[in-house]
């Protein structure tokens, strides 16, 4: 078996940098298969603002890889029993890959990750484009590609689900699944070693895109609320991987009040540095954190809530940064709890095995 891996084009200051660099050599070794990357190429570097891709980019990376995708069934490299994992699930050239496997009588498996879509409302395409038919429907049409639909939790199995309607179903000799995986970013804790006994200081990060979702505005009005505190929106520096990665080695803590979050890697590579997380009790956090760390929903639902339950928040802010070392021990059963069952690719790994 072949696993070709249809990749996420990369973005220097993302995760997906680094998945183009591990995931090859993580899935290789833990199947011992032959991984061949299908890539679109270089990649567009400036995102649409408030979004992790450039959306006029990310359709000419994902041509490209259809191109190349066309060219192997051409010259008979794709064989039966083939596996193909897409990186990123929302990729219509899933579309055409089943179309001329199916018709060039090809038997593969495709999996996919998926990371958002329409049917997340806070998501930029749930904003911008909303439940129109043509893209509720493409979403649909690509999850029924995929034999493999894997998901970092299950609070964003049961959104997709509600949002579709759907229960997995067989057809034929396959059948399309909803698998709960970690997701394959077990490099990150030794990466992250030689930040993690670096020298705290009252810094309390920011570490999110700046889109309506992430409510920057309630973390703005913290900062006035506690001059005593350093307080950083990383998005509004100009800073390298390595730099974002000494700030949170500084940071006593990160904080949100996302209204859309479906896994939330910035806060454990906090969590991996000993930077206390504060997050509310919604979304994926409710699964992944500890109750150490989770603040009630109603306090930063909206400005309004937030505003009407400042004083709650700025509280629970002065009991970690003023106890910072009293959470430390807590702050270890979270980082092996987020290891073990969220960011570990073990899961992943055995599935694509079959």
């Amino acid at each position: 078996m072949t696993i070709y891996i249809v990749d996420i084009e990369a973005v220097d200051t993302r995760y997906t940098k680094q998945w183009k660099e591990y995931l090859p050599k993580q899935l290789q070794r833990a199947t011992n298969n032959e991984v061949v990357v299908i890539s679109g190429g270089e990649t567009p570097q400036a995102t649409t603002p408030g979004a992790f891709l450039n959306f006029g980019g990310t359709n000419v990376y994902k041509s490209k890889q259809l191109e190349q995708i066309g060219e192997m069934f051409c010259a008979g490299k794709v064989k039966n029993g083939d596996y193909f994992l897409y990186t990123d699930a929302w990729n219509p050239t899933v579309i055409q890959l089943r179309y001329m496997a199916e018709l060039l009588g090809v038997s593969i498996r495709v999996g996919g990750l998926w990371h958002a879509g329409s049917y997340d409302p806070h998501d930029f395409l749930g904003r911008l484009i909303g439940d129109k038919p043509w893209v509720r429907l493409a979403e649909q049409s690509m999850l029924e590609c995929y034999h493999d639909n894997f998901f970092a939790t299950e609070f964003h199995i049961e959104m997709f689900k509600k949002a579709f309607q759907l229960k997995p179903y067989a057809y034929g000799d396959y059948k399309t699944e909803f698998h709960r995986v970690g997701w394959p970013m077990e490099y990150l804790k030794n990466s992250l070693d030689s930040y993690k006994c670096m020298e705290k200081r009252d810094l309390i990060l920011f570490p999110h895109r700046i889109a309506p979702e992430k409510q920057v505005d309630i973390f703005r009005d913290l900062a006035e609320q506690l001059p005593q505190y350093e307080f950083v929106v990383c998005q509004e520096r100009t800073l390298t991987k390595n730099e974002y990665h000494n700030l949170l080695g500084e940071a006593k803590m990160v904080f949100s009040a996302n209204l859309q979050e479906t896994l939330g890697i910035s806060w454990y590579e906090g969590a991996l540095v000993n930077a206390i997380p504060m997050v509310p009790d919604r979304l994926s956090y409710s699964e992944m954190a500890l109750p150490e760390f989770k603040y009630p929903s109603e306090w930063t639902e909206d400005f309004t809530t937030y505003r009407a339950n400042r004083h709650k928040v700025v509280n629970q802010i002065i009991e970690y940064m003023e106890h910072y070392d009293d959470f430390l021990v807590s702050l270890e059963k979270q980082r092996v709890k987020l290891n073990k069952d969220f960011f570990s690719g073990a899961a992943l790994y055995e599935q694509v095995k079959g």
